[in-house]
């Protein structure tokens, strides 16, 4: 069984209906932000997506060129792996009504193609929620799928709670971990990571430990306080970098000490349902420059926040810089993100 408290469950369809504002961006970081001034002479760039998902797909989806350049741009790509990869589920019901996630091996090569994305530049998260959606074999014959795709994971119990990834000169150690499941403790154990508690992570060798939690509350944009305490005991132990998913919609930065923390980035791929509010069509892509030079190796020089939006396109979504949305829909995404984000316009953070 899962081990959602019974007012989330409540809750879940009228704040997917209307994803909830109810916060204050004042207590946050602006969607970008420079801690090295003049920046460093050599860099690496990670960028971060969300949820990753064929729910809202049946073919790969469009994407604006400018979101593909950005991508891959990147030296790393880390994004979350929503959805079993599987030939056949087997949940057909639930696969059918949308509440148990799966994509073929075929649809996720596909979409990464279509977004810009180099499988060996990419790294999937599989500790979230929807991950054992097509039970035991299903996540077996996933972490096999992945492995052939030549696409590195975190996020597996058997892997340790940090796994290095050399990234140019740099070895940067990834602690994936889930909050939440959608079945019994038993079958997650052994297989998911569930690792929350950094104080007996191993760190040695690595020049940036980053976070990547499946944590806070669905359809909130902004987190709840139990998340920002979590947050603050990373940091606290080190963790430099934090890119959180779950949410589905994008949730505020924050800089504590010089931990960045993305509370949420929303979907990169739809999650929820084919068709959904426009507030949860609203994602982010976080681009990260790490110095690698002598002195400031490992730290983090600069980020951006980058949001886009997704418009459906018949069987598939389309992938959009929110600048080069047109009308109503770009005044209402603007207005949202300044809502969640303090300082934010038009010019600063919504271009790809």
């Amino acid at each position: 069984m899962s081990n959602y408290p019974f007012s989330y469950k409540l809750s879940w369809l009228p704040r997917f209906v209307k994803p909830s504002l109810a916060g204050d961006a004042r207590d946050f970081a602006p969607m970008a932000g420079t801690l090295m001034d003049p920046p460093p002479k050599r860099a690496v760039r990670l960028a971060f997506v969300g949820d990753i998902s064929a729910v809202a797909n049946r073919s790969a989806p469009d994407c604006d060129p400018a979101i593909k350049a950005l991508l891959g741009a990147a030296d790393l790509v880390i994004g979350n792996c929503e959805s079993p990869v599987v030939g056949r589920p087997s949940a057909m019901l639930g696969t059918t009504l949308g509440t148990h996630h799966a994509m073929s091996e075929r649809f996720l090569a596909g979409a990464l193609t279509a977004v810009g994305i180099a499988r060996e530049k990419l790294v999937l998260s599989l500790a979230n929620n929807h991950v054992l959606d097509q039970g035991v074999a299903g996540f077996d014959e996933t972490v096999a799928a992945l492995q052939r795709l030549g696409i590195r994971t975190v996020g597996l119990a058997a892997n340790g709670p940090v796994v290095p990834v050399r990234v140019g000169p740099l070895d940067i150690g990834f602690a994936a971990f889930t909050l939440w499941r959608n079945a019994d403790e038993s079958l997650f154990a052994g297989r998911v990571s569930m690792d929350s508690d950094p104080a007996h992570w191993p760190r040695d060798g690595v020049d940036l430990l980053c976070a990547v939690p499946h944590w806070d509350w669905e359809f909130r944009h902004f987190p709840r306080a139990e998340t920002r305490v979590l947050a603050r005991r990373l940091a606290g132990q080190g963790v430099g970098l934090i890119a959180g998913h779950h949410a589905h919609v994008v949730q505020p930065m924050e800089k504590i000490g010089r931990t960045i923390v993305a509370y949420g980035l929303g979907d990169f791929l739809g999650t929820a349902f084919a068709r959904q509010p426009w507030p949860g069509r609203v994602g982010g892509i976080l681009v990260v420059d790490v110095s690698t030079g002598a002195g400031s190796r490992g730290a983090i020089s600069s980020y951006r926040l980058h949001p886009f939006m997704r418009l459906r396109a018949g069987d598939h979504e389309r992938l959009l810089p929110v600048a080069a949305l047109v009308g109503q829909m770009r005044g209402k995404v603007e207005a949202r993100l300044r809502a969640v984000f303090p300082s934010s316009s038009s010019e600063e953070g919504v271009t790809a």
